[in-house]
Parts: structure tokens; C-alpha cells; sequence
């Protein structure tokens, strides 16, 4: 029994992905080629694919928006886990990234299910909704330029039915959020999103410790 959280060591980390994870051969060949890239780092892991792709299955998920795809894993994981008939909108700034990730979707068969729009992600969301998407997407994940955090998070916030649910990445930032000497622009947008998102009476919320800090939300 415990009461909270158990310390990830490397040789319990590498047992929760042998035992929970079934990874599609495409994710795992985009992973390991994305692992020799200078900033792989910014790739998620395994397990937190796997439990993107069980939310939105369990969701029935049909409509969503990803910010910051680079190389495509998350948006992998999740497109494989939606119907045939689903739409994911990828927004990412790098072309590279964005090209990169379309080999891989499409090898694993679900490229027509994704769009992929290069740019701002607030210039792409913004289109989104004027193009009539509010209140029509049923998922969002947002994992780009922290500093922006909250300008995606209120964008996806309209963009999603009630019942939708976002997703944040990087919540905890490394333990940083928790050091009052870190004043970055990151660091300092991350401790105001999450104070906000936990008083926000628009959603229900709450935090996992999964990977690097994952805040869900839930659209009431």
C-alpha cells in the first residue's frame, strides 16, 4: 500500500512499459529513430502514449487538436486508438518536424485521419474556431512553447464540447515549478496555469505524475 506516488527508478520505469505497454511497431520505430536526435527529449514516452491512446478510446474520441507535434509519436498513438472516420489537427512551427511525422503516420496506415497545419499554433487554433469549430472538438493535447500555455489552453477550452477533455504536458517541468529561484518565462507561465487550471470552475482537473507532469481537464 501506499499514499502517494511512488519514486520512478530506471528498472521500474523499464518494467511499467514491458508489462503495460502493447506499442504499435510503427510508434516504436518512430520512437527509436526520433532517440538519436539531438533534442529527443521533447519526445513523450511510451507509457504516456499508451495512456493518451486508452483516453481517447475510452472516449470515443472523433475530433481533436494537437499543439506541438514535432515528430509525431502523441499524435501516432492517439490517431491509432480513433475511429476511421476521426480528425486530428496537428499544429506544429517546424515543417521538418511536421514532415518527418507524416512518414510515420502514413507507414502505420492513418494519415488521412490527421492535418497538419505549419505555423503559430494560436494563428491555427485561431482559424479553427473561426471556421466554426467551437465547441466541436472532443480532445486537445497541448505540448509547444510553454510561455503560450494559456493562450492554447483558453483556445482548446472553446474549441472542445462539454465533456472534451485537455491534456498539458510538462506540468511539472522538471521540478522546476517548485524552486523559487526559477524565474524563467517558462517556469513562471507553468506555475500560473497550473494554479489557475486548479480553481478553474470551467473544468474538473486534476494532475499525473506521468512522465514530466500531465494536467487533464475536463470541460464541464
Amino acid at each position: 500500500m501506499a499514499n502517494r506516488t511512488l519514486p520512478m527508478t530506471d528498472a521500474l520505469h523499464a518494467y511499467l512499459v514491458d508489462v503495460s505497454v502493447d506499442e504499435h511497431p510503427v510508434l516504436t520505430k518512430l520512437r527509436e529513430e526520433t532517440a538519436r536526435r539531438d533534442n529527443a527529449v521533447m519526445q513523450i514516452g511510451p507509457e504516456q502514449g499508451a495512456f493518451m491512446a486508452w483516453l481517447v478510446g475510452l472516449m470515443g474520441a472523433r475530433r481533436g487538436v494537437e499543439v506541438g507535434t514535432f515528430t509525431g509519436y502523441s499524435a501516432l498513438a492517439v490517431a491509432l486508438a480513433m475511429p476511421s472516420d476521426a480528425r486530428l489537427v496537428c499544429c506544429d512551427l517546424s515543417e521538418e518536424y511536421l514532415a518527418a511525422a507524416r512518414r510515420f503516420w502514413d507507414e502505420a496506415g492513418v494519415g488521412d485521419k490527421i492535418e497538419s497545419r505549419v505555423g503559430p499554433a494560436a494563428d491555427s487554433l485561431g482559424a479553427l474556431l473561426e471556421a466554426g469549430g467551437a465547441g466541436t472538438y472532443d480532445y486537445a493535447f497541448i505540448d509547444a512553447d510553454k510561455p503560450q500555455y494559456d493562450v492554447y489552453y483558453e483556445a482548446c477550452l472553446e474549441l472542445l464540447r462539454p465533456g472534451g477533455v485537455i491534456l498539458i504536458d510538462n506540468v511539472l517541468w522538471g521540478g522546476a515549478v517548485i524552486e523559487p529561484e526559477d524565474d524563467s518565462n517558462a517556469t513562471v507561465a507553468l506555475r500560473r496555469l497550473n494554479a489557475k487550471l486548479g480553481r478553474d470552475e470551467r473544468v474538473d482537473a486534476c494532475m499525473v505524475p506521468i512522465g514530466d507532469g500531465l494536467f487533464l481537464a475536463r470541460k464541464k
